[in-house]
C-alpha cells in the first residue's frame, strides 16, 4: 500500500484536467464538497494517484451529482453522497483495501444501474467502463475509459441514454432521494411487464439493499 504523500501529484495534478471538462459541462452538476481526513483515508485504500482523474474526484470532491442528482459519480464521501468510492467498493469488489478488485465501481444512477471499471471480472475490455443496467442485469461495455466517461457525464448525451428510462415528473421525483438511495420499480424492468416505465410503481430503497438484490438477481457476485 503506497502512503499518501506517494499518491499526491503536485507536479500534474488530475484536477486541472477535469476542471476543464466542468468548464465544457453541458449537463448540469454539483460538486460535492470534501472532507480533508475523509478524502485522504479515500485515497489511500483506494491506492490512485491524484495525477489521474480518478484520484483527482476521489481527493478533491465528495463525489459529483450529474442532472439533479439523476447520475452519481463516487469521490470521498459527502452528506448527500455519503459513501466513498473505496468504502462502497469494500465487500463488494474486494475483500480488503490493497486486494486486486474483480471490477471498481465508480457510479451509479437513481433507477439503480451500476458503473463499473473493469479489472477482468465482469468482461474481456480491460480497463473499460461498464453499465448494469436494472432492465438487462448483465454487464455492458461502454467502450470508454474512466476519464471518457466522467467527461460524458459532463458534456454527453446523457438524456438520450436515459430516454426509455425516464418517466414523467422525474425531475420532481428524484428530488426525495439522497445519494444513498435508488428508486425499486414493480413490475421490475426487467420484466416483460416491467418494459413501459411509465406503467410501473417505484419507491426510494437503500442502495445497498438494491445493490445486494441486483447481485443476486443477476447472479453476478464475483
Amino acid at each position: 500500500m503506497k502512503k499518501l504523500e506517494e499518491l499526491i501529484n503536485l507536479e500534474e495534478p488530475g484536477w486541472e484536467l477535469v476542471t476543464e471538462w466542468l468548464n465544457e459541462a453541458k449537463n448540469e452538476y454539483e460538486i460535492l464538497p470534501k472532507d480533508e481526513r475523509r478524502a485522504e483515508k479515500e485515497l489511500v485504500n483506494a491506492q490512485v494517484t491524484t495525477r489521474s482523474p480518478m484520484g483527482a474526484v476521489i481527493y478533491e470532491t465528495g463525489g459529483i451529482l450529474i442532472d439533479n442528482g439523476w447520475l452519481r459519480i463516487l469521490g470521498s464521501g459527502s452528506e448527500k453522497l455519503d459513501r466513498g468510492l473505496a468504502e462502497w467498493n469494500k465487500g463488494k469488489t474486494f475483500k480488503n483495501y490493497g486486494d486486486q478488485p474483480s471490477h471498481f465501481l465508480i457510479a451509479d444512477d437513481i433507477i439503480g444501474g451500476y458503473f463499473a471499471l473493469n479489472a477482468g471480472g465482469i468482461g474481456s475490455e480491460m480497463g473499460q467502463v461498464y453499465y448494469l443496467p436494472q432492465d438487462t442485469l448483465e454487464w455492458e461495455c461502454l467502450d470508454i475509459n474512466y476519464s471518457e466517461f466522467l467527461y460524458w457525464a459532463l458534456a454527453g448525451d446523457i438524456h438520450t441514454f436515459y430516454e426509455i428510462f425516464r418517466w414523467k415528473n422525474w425531475q420532481n421525483d428524484i428530488k426525495k432521494a439522497n445519494g444513498n438511495q435508488v428508486y425499486s420499480f414493480v413490475p421490475f424492468l426487467w420484466t416483460k411487464e416491467g418494459k413501459d416505465i411509465e406503467k410501473t410503481s417505484r419507491k426510494l430503497v437503500p442502495i445497498e439493499e438494491n445493490y445486494n438484490f441486483t447481485v443476486e438477481s443477476g447472479k453476478l457476485a464475483p
